[in-house]
């Protein structure tokens, strides 16, 4: 899928970090992970913090601050990934690395709820937003049956399952500020047949009560994955969406873990979004600064592909009136899987960090 769910911070580790934010390790706190984009448009997601490597592991994050509150409203993660990279690369004295590394560390990403323990973290992650007076960028994808067993494979255990881990989120956000993208590639799989028709009904079913359960949080806005401007079409899409929920969801999100330009996912979510009632929708532009890879086995064009660069940082001022805004859902440097030289899905890649870093314009 776009994504995956993969990486060792789960239920007692994400409650340990929350815990350790707000006790005051920084001004805000948290940190879970993402993950990648797979197939002709799909994503990875993954909850890999795990600490910097490359540059020797170390402990201390690197300082950062949060963006402007007016242009960026979304809390930067003092404990990622990238901050901690960036204080390993300064530590060994590599001062241009760990400048490039800033660039990520001090952005906004999107937090992949771990399987386990999803109210700890869902709280974790909000009221450490809160306190650095700063909204909680939220990713959901534990779908039964995700990736439909690629890269990204695994998920809740069943439908039950699935709607109690929801729940579990829903009660740590509160009533306090959340923007959630909900289940990368889960409806596409139902468009392009991976996932097998006999459990369509219930990821609908699943898909529609999340959207409800979430809504019932005064300040959470939620989004659906919708796909990519190179994977299916607004035409294959919209009664999907509508099936699955969307009247009652806040938009749709565009471009998870994926590559395509801004301009192109633009196109893509207007001809959509005149599809299921004006919707507006979210682009996810943190890797799509070079556009999509036109190289190499177009089947794995998705999965780390070389030359990529950077997008246009998180923002909410989009000049455009149905793109609420431009996130980096997928948390830049992370995996997409195990190609092209990666490690698994979701886990922290500093090299090809690097890369995306230094392309940025």
């Amino acid at each position: 899928m776009y994504g995956s769910y993969t990486g060792p911070r789960a239920g007692a580790a994400a409650a340990a970090v929350a815990v350790l934010l707000l006790a005051g390790c920084s001004s805000s706190g948290g940190g879970s992970s993402d993950g990648g984009a797979k197939g002709a448009g799909s994503s990875d997601g993954g909850s890999s913090d795990g600490g910097a490597k490359g540059g020797g592991e170390k402990d201390a994050p690197a300082a950062v601050g949060q963006q402007p509150e007016g242009t960026a409203p979304f809390w930067v993660n003092p404990e990622g990934n990238a901050a901690r990279q960036v204080a390993a690369y300064a530590e060994d004295g590599e001062k241009g690395n760990a400048e490039l590394i800033r660039k990520i560390a001090e952005q906004p990403v999107g937090e992949w709820i771990s399987p386990d323990g999803p109210r700890e973290a869902a709280q974790g992650f909000t009221e450490a937003a809160e306190k650095a007076g700063r909204e909680a960028l939220l990713v959901l994808y534990n779908i039964p049956h995700r990736d439909c067993g690629q890269f990204s494979k695994g998920g809740a255990a069943d439908g039950d399952a699935y709607r109690t881990w929801v729940d579990g989120v829903a009660q740590g956000i509160g009533d306090r500020r959340a923007t959630v993208i909900l289940e990368p590639d889960a409806l596409l799989h139902l468009v392009d047949g991976c996932t097998p028709q006999k459990f369509h009904e219930e990821r609908y079913d699943l898909l529609k009560g999340a959207v409800e359960r979430l809504k019932q949080q005064p300040n959470t806005a939620v989004y659906m994955d919708a796909g990519n401007a190179g994977w299916q079409s607004p035409d294959a899409l919209f009664e999907p969406l509508q099936r699955a929920g969307i009247a009652a969801a806040d938009g749709f999100a565009v471009n998870v873990s994926n590559y395509r330009t801004t301009a192109d996912s633009t196109d893509f979510g207007k001809r959509l979004s005149a599809k299921v009632g004006g919707k507006p929708f979210v682009i996810d532009t943190s890797r799509n600064g070079n556009g999509p890879y036109g190289g190499g086995d177009p089947a794995e064009s998705w999965c780390n592909p070389p030359g990529r660069a950077l997008g246009e940082p998180p923002t909410t001022e989009t000049g455009d009136e149905l793109v609420d805004a431009y996130l980096w859902i997928k948390r830049p440097g992370e995996s997409d899987g195990e190609c092209k030289g990666g490690p698994k899905a979701g886990d922290w890649w500093p090299e090809y960090a690097l890369g995306l870093a230094r392309a940025a314009k």
